[in-house]
């Protein structure tokens, strides 16, 4: 009878290292740019010589921007939740749910390589919220 596995291999640990890094990568990239475009830093835009098309864009430009914060919130999360599953691979306790102690599937963890609880659980937690 074959023992459940209870961690991933190192060699499975550096498969997903490698899949986190390229992911915070790009999450850090575009949280910049989203950060730039709030901050106006690529700010290519002559001014407007008509006043009324001005205050007219006023409105959209606010709730563009809260919309950008939103975004580079969101952003922050995952690159905090990406750099803490850096950590469990560290701590070679990655891909172990939290509720369960189970191991998360690879297929979860590809498409989630953050994740700290499996589907079920997560799912169970949706049911009950």
């Amino acid at each position: 009878m074959k023992k459940e596995k209870t961690r991933y291999t190192d060699k499975e640990l550096a498969e997903f290292k490698k899949l986190i890094l390229e992911k915070l990568a790009v999450a850090e990239s575009d949280y910049q740019q989203t950060m730039d475009t709030i901050m106006n830093k690529d700010n290519n835009e002559a001014d407007d010589t008509a006043p009324t098309y001005h205050a007219l864009e006023e409105g959209s430009e606010v709730q563009s921007k809260e919309q950008l914060m939103s975004m580079a919130m969101r952003q922050q999360k995952f690159i905090t939740g990406l750099k803490a599953a850096l950590t469990r691979i560290e701590n070679k306790t990655y891909g172990i749910c939290r509720e369960t102690g189970k191991l998360i599937p690879k297929e979860r963890l590809r498409a989630v390589p953050h994740a700290t609880l499996s589907i079920e659980v997560k799912n169970d937690k949706r049911r009950t919220h």
